[in-house]
C-alpha cells in the first residue's frame, strides 16, 4: 500500500484517523497507531512485518544493555553488537545479490543469483533504529523500556517506507505527550492534500513522459531532443515524487501530534552542489554528517584524510540508495564535485561565481539523475552517447515536439512546483493577515479550496490512471 493509492486516501487513513481521534487516552490513540501501522506495513508482504519486529527487538534489547553498563567496555560492545546486526540484516537483503553478481562475474560462481526480495522501506527504518541506540549510547536520549512504544517509532506507517529518517530524539516526547489541536490538524490535513497532488497529478505525469522517451527498447534510436527532454522530465518527477511523499507523511504526523523534520528545502534552485545537499533529502545527508562523516573526523583532519572521509560518505551514500553499480558512481561523481567545489573553488562567495553556479549547478544535477536513472551501465551510456547523436541518431523527431506539447501545461506546473514560488506567495498573504481578520479568514479560505481541489483532482487523477510509480519503495 502507497500513500497515492485509492485504498489508502478513501479507506485506510480515513478509517485510522476516526479511530484515533475517537480513543480518550493518549496511550489509546498509540495503540490504535500502532495497529493500523502493522497493517499498512503487512500489506506489501507479511513476512516483511518479521524483519522489522527482528531489528526492532535487537535494538530494544541493544539499547537496554547499553544503558545497563554504561560508561563501561560492555556498553560499547553492545553498541556494536546491536548496530553490526542491524546492519547485517540489512546487507544480507539487499546486497547479497549485488555481492554475489560480482563473485560471479570474476568467479562464475554460482550459476544462478538468489533474488532475495528487498523488505519495503528496509533501509529508512535500519537508519531510524541506528540513531536510536547511538543517541542512547551518547546520552542524548533515556532509553525506552516500553517494546510497543518504540515499536511504534520504527513502524509508523507516516514515514517507515520513504522518510524522512526521523530520528529517535526528534519524537520520543511526542511518544508519551503531545497535543492535538484544531490548527495542527488543519495544517497537517492541507499538507498532506497538496503532497497528494504533487504525486499524483504531476509527479506522474513526468514520470509518464520520462518513461516514454527513455524507454529501454527505443533508447539506442531515440533523438538526441527526446534523451535530454527524457532526462529533464525524470529530474522534476523524482523531486516532486520524493517531496511529495515526505510532504504526506510530514501532514499525516502533524495531524496526529507529530512534528517531523522537513526534508526538502527546493534543492533545485540552488547556486551550488554543496547547497544542493544541504536542501535535498536533508534527513539523509544529516544522518551521514552525524553518525558517518563526524565521527570519522569530518574536516578537522588532513586534507587527505578529509576526502577520504568525504569518499566513505559519498560512496556509503551512492550504496545506500540500491544495490547497482550506477549508484556507486552516483555516489562517487557527487563526491568528486563536492571535493572541487571544497578545494578548487573554496565556497567562494563572489558574485560571478553565484551567477555560474546557478549555471552549472542544474547542469550537474541534471547528469547525476541521469546516471541514477540507468541501472544499466550499457544504456547509461548509450542515453550519453545519444545526447551528442552518437549512437546514429537524429538531434531532434516530430514525436517527441508532440509528447511535450500535449504534456506542456502540466510539464510548467510542474517546473513551478519545484520552485519556492507558490510558498513565498502564501507567505506573503499569511504575513499581510497578520494586520487584518479579514484578510486571515480569506487565506484561511484559500488554502481551504485549494486543499480540496488538490483532493479531489488527486482521486479522480488516480481513478483514471493506473500509471502510479514510486521510486523509493525500492529502498
Amino acid at each position: 500500500m502507497v500513500f497515492s493509492s485509492l485504498i489508502f486516501v478513501l479507506a485506510f487513513l480515513p478509517a485510522c484517523l476516526l479511530f484515533y481521534y475517537l480513543m480518550p487516552t493518549l496511550s489509546a490513540k498509540n495503540v490504535v497507531l500502532l495497529l493500523f501501522s502493522i497493517i499498512f506495513y503487512a500489506w506489501g508482504g507479511p513476512l516483511f512485518v518479521l524483519i522489522m519486529l527482528f531489528d526492532t527487538v535487537v535494538c530494544f534489547f541493544g539499547a537496554r544493555l547499553i544503558d545497563k553498563h554504561r560508561g563501561t567496555g560492555k556498553s560499547k560492545a553492545a553498541l556494536i553488537t546491536t548496530v553490526a546486526l542491524t546492519l547485517l540484516v540489512l546487507g544480507i537483503f539487499k546486497y547479497t545479490d549485488f555481492f554475489l553478481s560480482g563473485v560471479k562475474l570474476i568467479t562464475g560462481w554460482p550459476d544462478k543469483l538468489p533474488g532475495i526480495i528487498l523488505p519495503i522501506g528496509i533501509s529508512f527504518y535500519t537508519f531510524q533504529l541506528i540513531t536510536y541506540v547511538v543517541d542512547v549510547y551518547r546520552g542524548e536520549v533515556k532509553v525506552q523500556k516500553n517494546f510497543a512504544w518504540l515499536l511504534l517509532y520504527t513502524a509508523m506507517f507516516h514515514q517507515c517506507i520513504a522518510g524522512p529518517i526521523v530520528r529517535y530524539k526528534q519524537i520520543s516526547r511526542e511518544l508519551t505527550w503531545r497535543k492535538l489541536t484544531v490548527e495542527r490538524i488543519y495544517k497537517g490535513i492541507v499538507r498532506f492534500s497538496i503532497g497528494l497532488a504533487k504525486k499524483a497529478i504531476l509527479a506522474n505525469a513526468c514520470a509518464s513522459v520520462a518513461d516514454n522517451l527513455l524507454a529501454s527498447e527505443k533508447l539506442a534510436g531515440a533523438s538526441s531532443a527526446a534523451i535530454v527532454t527524457g532526462i529533464l522530465c525524470y529530474t522534476l518527477y523524482i523531486y516532486l515524487d520524493f517531496s511529495a511523499y515526505s510532504d504526506m507523511a510530514i501532514g499525516m504526523g502533524l495531524a496526529m501530534g507529530f512534528h517531523l523534520p522537513e526534508n526538502f528545502n527546493y534543492p533545485y534552485i540552488s547556486e551550488s552542489i554543496t547547497e544542493f545537499w544541504r536542501r535535498w533529502h536533508m534527513t539523509l545527508s544529516s544522518f551521514f554528517r552525524d553518525y558517518v562523516y563526524i565521527p570519522l573526523g569530518g574536516n578537522r583532519v588532513g586534507a587527505l584524510r578529509h576526502i577520504l572521509n568525504l569518499l566513505i560518505v559519498w560512496s556509503l551514500t551512492g550504496l545506500w540508495h540500491g544495490a547497482h553499480l550506477n549508484f556507486v558512481l552516483w555516489g562517487v561523481y557527487y563526491f568528486v564535485i563536492l571535493v572541487f567545489e571544497k578545494y578548487v573553488l573554496k565556497n567562494s562567495k563572489s558574485t560571478a561565481l553565484k551567477v555560474i553556479g546557478h549555471i552549472y549547478t542544474p547542469i550537474l544535477f541534471v547528469i547525476g539523475w541521469a546516471i541514477f536513472r540507468f541501472t544499466d551501465l550499457t544504456e547509461l551510456v548509450t542515453a550519453f552517447k545519444g545526447v551528442f547523436t552518437l549512437n546514429g541518431n537524429r538531434l531532434y523527431d516530430k514525436a517527441t515536439y508532440l509528447l511535450v506539447k500535449s504534456n506542456v501545461f502540466i510539464l510548467l506546473i510542474s517546473f513551478i512546483a519545484c520552485t519556492p514560488l507558490y510558498s513565498r506567495i502564501v507567505r506573503k498573504l499569511t504575513d499581510a493577515a497578520r494586520n487584518s481578520g479579514r484578510a486571515e479568514t480569506l487565506v484561511i479560505f484559500w488554502n481551504t479550496v485549494f486543499a480540496i481541489a488538490c483532493l479531489a483532482l488527486s482521486v479522480m487523477a488516480l481513478i483514471g490512471n493506473t500509471y502510479n510509480p514510486f521510486l523509493y519503495f525500492q529502498f
